[in-house]
């Protein structure tokens, strides 16, 4: 699809990024200035200020969730819209995790001096204008809000229309905190309109210095397809779990049934079972049970449907579109794969480069797993879950990065920054 050209937007989308861009540019100059100490308290004011507006929030919400029901809007994605008062608190608690992180503005990454006396150094600067693109995740918009703010950057954010009256409420909560700290309440920005809106922000090069999309695969190929402006893809998570012939049983069926069933509507839940066939007689009916009875509708190949059968367990038959897919729900595929090089044969097949799992006590396959398998994230004896910049210490992350350019996996404050390179010297000319 080619990028639309501006002449075709309507000139009302293309005035209001503008606008919007150009304020939160405005912004930007404020905030490159302030120290880590101004940073953390206006992090703390906004989570606060969430605490105490979580009722208007969540009564916001509740009007999403009833419009995204009568619409027919799948429990998943009504999952991922939702926010009660325990959501609002760990959205709050999100930003206070963030002021207690390093500040990476100013970070030296490398420097030295050279033969002639220069002293030359390359530290971490704010990118600018970070526009966000993403469904209905009302924590994303905190989550951006924050970790835009502490990395010095202003943003702009366009969250799904199903998202809309939650979106609003809480950019408006986050907005006033600022202006009640001295800080430009533009620099956190909210885009609305309709898809012209979107357009005019992908082609706002110049204005916007980076985008970053979060969401389906739909949207994120629009992104990148459509935009002028740089993009970070972040990628769909079609995970597996694969269980070698060396594994602590005990330890697969936890880690399979915990990845796909703790949260299945996320990016880091398991869609893919595999299981070493000589361990399929005597695994597979366990972790087949498990799996049903938490409700998860099961897509088996021959060789699991069989062990499905023979114990009594319901089951659908596994089409090959099933290993590419991304459930997002409660539905797993699972397939009994001969050795370890059959399983790095599957996952490089149908990988989406997200996370990959093995369960193994072998260190040889573990190795060989962790070298040969080429995603973002790879776990040896743990849950796919956990591919997540909180659960990696980073605090909120901005998304997780499945490209190979500046940033790879969990996002978080470091990669809101690029780097610029400072020179001193004492008269020196080349």
């Amino acid at each position: 699809m080619a990028a639309p050209s501006v002449a075709t937007l309507d000139p009302a989308d293309i005035a209001r990024v503008s606008d919007l861009a150009a304020r939160a540019r405005e912004a930007s100059r404020r905030l490159v200035l302030l120290s880590r100490a101004d940073k953390d308290d206006a992090l703390r004011a906004m989570a606060d200020a969430l605490d105490a507006e979580t009722d208007a929030v969540v009564a916001a919400n509740a009007e999403d969730v009833e419009r995204g029901r009568a619409g027919g809007m799948a429990e998943g994605l009504v999952d991922r819209l939702t926010l009660d008062r325990d959501r609002v608190a760990a959205v709050a608690d999100a930003l206070r995790d963030i002021a207690a992180l390093p500040d990476p503005v100013g970070e030296v990454v490398r420097g030295s001096t050279l033969a002639n006396g220069l002293q030359i150094r390359q530290v971490r600067v704010p990118m600018g204008v970070v526009g966000m693109i993403y469904e209905a995740r009302p924590n994303v918009t905190v989550d951006a809000a924050g970790l835009g703010l502490k990395s010095g950057n202003a943003v702009i954010l366009r969250g799904g229309s199903a998202a809309e009256s939650t979106n609003r409420a809480l950019v408006t909560v986050m907005r006033r905190a600022l202006e009640e700290q001295g800080l430009p309440a533009d620099a956190i920005g909210l885009l609305e309109g309709g898809r012209d809106a979107v357009r005019a922000l992908l082609t706002a090069r110049g204005q916007v210095d980076l985008i970053i999309p979060r969401g389906g695969a739909g949207l994120i190929q629009t992104v990148v397809t459509e935009s002028t402006v740089p993009v970070i893809e972040t990628g769909v998570g079609n995970c597996h779990v694969y269980v070698d012939a060396a594994a602590d049983l005990d330890k697969a069926l936890a880690i399979a049934v915990n990845a796909k069933t703790h949260r299945p509507s996320v990016c880091n839940a398991a869609e893919t079972l595999l299981v070493h066939a000589s361990l399929a007689d005597e695994f597979l009916p366990k972790v087949l049970a498990e799996l049903s009875g938490a409700g998860v509708v099961l897509h088996t190949d021959a060789a699991a449907g069989s062990a499905a059968e023979a114990a009594g367990i319901p089951h659908v038959e596994a089409t090959e579109e099933d290993w590419d897919t991304e459930y997002l729900a409660l539905e797993m595929a699972v397939g009994v794969v001969p050795d370890l090089d059959a399983a790095l044969a599957h996952v490089r097949a149908h990988s989406s480069g997200h996370t990959e799992a093995i369960v193994t006590e072998d260190r040889a396959a573990a190795r060989r797993f962790t070298t040969e398998v080429d995603a973002a994230a790879v776990m040896v004896n743990a849950s796919t879950r956990f591919t997540d910049g909180g659960e990696f210490g980073f605090g909120a992350e901005i998304g997780i990065s499945t490209q190979k350019l500046h940033a790879r996996g969990p996002m978080a404050l470091p990669e809101l920054t690029t780097t610029k390179w400072i020179v001193e010297g004492d008269g020196q000319v080349r």
